[in-house]
């Protein structure tokens, strides 16, 4: 069954839904708002920019999970999903999962994203296979660490390799939408690479060869 891979944000979602979950902390008094803010601001810079470091990011993200009741913490989310999620799910990128699942293809979201923000956004697209960056949690707690290999950059398709391994399943005939160039070595090994309203980087390399660049959102992008 060849797979239907797609990045998250700013791909299957019209916004970042990192960034979005970061400043909602900030509106809710939950982290120090011009701190954060700052901060948030910062990394997302260095990830369009294409140098995050992305251990020192997640040290960041990861903080509040671990600082928070996870009762309350789930609460947030389920306010945080309605709010800023819902709004920036288009019709089209619907679609676009649904004529995969129709043509026999098996979708699956890959994001460097925490799996306690996206797993929640993958169940609204009807998608069972997610891999995201997972934070670590000991007795029921999460510990503001990371657990295994970050899914961002190489580690996307480290993190795919294992979970295909996992699966007896493999890149034949396979597909891959992603809205960065952070995305490349990705991109680069399936067969079917598509630029999803992609970063001038990406347009740019997809132009030169030859990959299908598609919108699926207006123009408000978070």
């Amino acid at each position: 069954m060849p797979l239907a891979i797609f990045d998250l944000d700013n791909t299957l979602l019209s916004g970042d839904s990192d960034y979005l979950w970061g400043n909602f902390l900030v509106r809710k008094g939950v982290v120090d708002g011009d701190y954060y803010h700052r901060e948030n601001e910062r990394f997302f810079a260095d990830y369009k920019a294409g140098r995050l470091d992305i251990d020192a990011f997640l040290r960041f993200s990861l903080r509040p999970l671990r600082d928070q009741d996870l009762r309350q913490l789930h609460a947030w989310r389920e306010e945080f999903l309605r709010s800023e999620i819902d709004p920036i799910i288009s019709e089209a990128s619907r679609q676009l999962v649904e004529h995969h699942r129709a043509a026999g293809d098996l979708p699956l979201i890959i994001t460097a994203t925490n799996a306690f923000v996206t797993a929640p956004i993958a169940r609204r697209f009807g998608i069972e296979q997610l891999i995201a960056t997972e934070p670590e949690r000991l007795d029921g707690h999460y510990t503001g660490r990371v657990a295994g290999i970050p899914s961002f950059r190489e580690g996307k398709v480290r993190r795919l390799e294992q979970w295909m391994k996992e699966q007896g399943a493999d890149l034949r005939g396979s597909w891959f939408y992603s809205d960065s160039h952070n995305d490349l070595p990705l991109l680069e090994r399936v067969d079917h690479p598509v630029a999803v309203d992609p970063d001038s980087s990406l347009a740019a390399l997809a132009r030169d060869r030859g990959w299908p660049i598609i919108s699926l959102h207006d123009a408000n992008r978070a």
